[in-house]
């Protein structure tokens, strides 16, 4: 029997690893003096026995920073689309070809324009024939007003949806609409789409220092989520999140109609559920970390959505919750990973992990707390153990922050 495997918090459209993966992707920004200065697609063995295991086998410079930042295949997985925060560039690679070596094919760089003033793509999330990519800020006032962009597989650009605003007609939770993004991830089978929210470009490029003591930057964060008919790309309903929602993550089981993201500003598990009537609606579950906020980013739910890890960017701790039930979730591990902490990958199976370290350029600590690492463990269901860590400042290739990952064996 093939097992189609692959991180848990792909797209449902995604063609799937067969077996374990052997590549970890690792989408880096550039650090000006560092090796060449320019973001790099990094490319690390993960093939268990190899002699390469744990090691940077390639990589390939887009010369030029761009405050790289998430990425996503197309759903064949024959290309890995990258994007650039600060520049709206995207850049497109072959990883089927040779999966060891991805091969560079093109860069969209005229994405506001062919958007209509959508910038600041965050990421790439496959759909049939089609790539789903959510925006964080608009050309006119680098606010958080943006959209959700479609493109083919090809690269051509088709459609840009704006986020919903207090005055969209006929949708409900109207009046806590707010226009902004970050995450879309869609559950098929109920044919609903839901987006998150973060902040714009005039934010996010700032020092996080600086913007912390400006009061009137920190009201311009996110606090909803928007549920979508999947099909018809119209929103139907939003929610009132406070604090700027960041990952989704739609749980997988065939009758798990649900969804979790967690706040970043203040820190607070969510989850957006379907009610036996049908109707949508969304709570807080969960603390996360203790009262003061550890400023959590990422996180991963098990393919039997039974655990739930989140990693938090303040404290550098990754915190794993048992959430079989998922109106209450209950934390039942933690572990530092590195004075900072940002993304994690983890494979089908649940046994392996793979955590990152930047969050943004500027907004990445500083002095003795700014480690920029790649970190793997192994999780027996009890405990985190350490496989292999790579120091990226020390291998000269800047900060690490979206991983993937990838293999000679894709299936359907």
């Amino acid at each position: 029997m093939i097992v189609r495997a692959d991180e848990t918090c792909s797209s449902p459209y995604l063609a799937r690893i067969e077996g374990q993966e052997e590549f970890l992707y690792t989408w880096t920004l550039g650090v000006e003096g560092l090796g060449d200065g320019s973001d790099k697609l990094v490319t690390i063995d993960v093939k268990p026995g190899s002699s390469n295991y744990g090691k940077v086998i390639h990589t390939h410079s887009v010369r030029g920073r761009n405050e790289a930042h998430h990425g996503g295949f197309t759903d064949d997985r024959r290309q890995l689309w990258l994007s650039g925060l600060e520049t709206s560039r995207i850049f497109i690679f072959d990883v089927h070809t040779d999966p060891s070596r991805p091969r560079y094919v093109k860069t969209i760089d005229n994405f506001e324009k062919i958007t209509g003033g959508a910038v600041g793509p965050h990421g790439a999330y496959a759909l049939p024939g089609r790539v789903l990519i959510p925006c964080l800020s608009n050309a006119k006032d680098h606010s958080g007003r943006t959209a959700i962009v479609e493109f083919n597989n090809e690269g051509d650009y088709l459609a840009t949806h704006w986020l919903p605003t207090k005055d969209t007609a006929g949708i409900a939770g109207a009046e806590f609409a707010d226009g902004y993004c970050y995450d879309a991830r869609v559950l098929p089978r109920k044919d609903v789409l839901l987006t998150s929210s973060f902040t714009g470009l005039k934010n996010y490029t700032r020092d996080f220092s600086d913007l912390a003591k400006d009061a009137d930057a920190m009201k311009e964060f996110g606090s909803s989520l928007a549920l979508w008919n999947f099909h018809t790309r119209q929103p139907k309903k939003v929610f009132q999140v406070p604090g700027a929602a960041l990952e989704i993550r739609w749980a997988w089981g065939e009758t798990h109609d649900y969804a979790f993201t967690a706040t970043a500003l203040t820190s607070k598990l969510w989850l957006c559920f379907q009610e036996p009537d049908g109707e949508w609606q969304a709570k807080e579950v969960a603390r996360i970390g203790p009262e003061g906020g550890v400023l959590p980013v990422d996180m991963s739910l098990s393919a039997d959505d039974k655990t739930l890890f989140v990693d938090g960017f303040g404290d550098g701790k990754v915190r794993v919750f048992d959430v079989s039930n998922p109106h209450q979730p209950r934390q039942i591990y933690e572990r530092t990973i590195g004075r900072q902490l940002n993304m994690v990958s983890q494979s089908w199976d649940g046994k392996r992990l793979y955590f990152s370290s930047s969050l943004l350029a500027h907004w990445d600590k500083i002095g003795a707390d700014n480690e920029q690492f790649v970190r793997a463990f192994h999780w027996d269901g009890k405990d985190l153990k350490p496989a292999f860590e790579l120091d990226f400042t020390a291998l000269k290739l800047g900060r690490p922050h979206h991983m993937l990952l990838g293999s000679t064996q894709v299936g359907g």
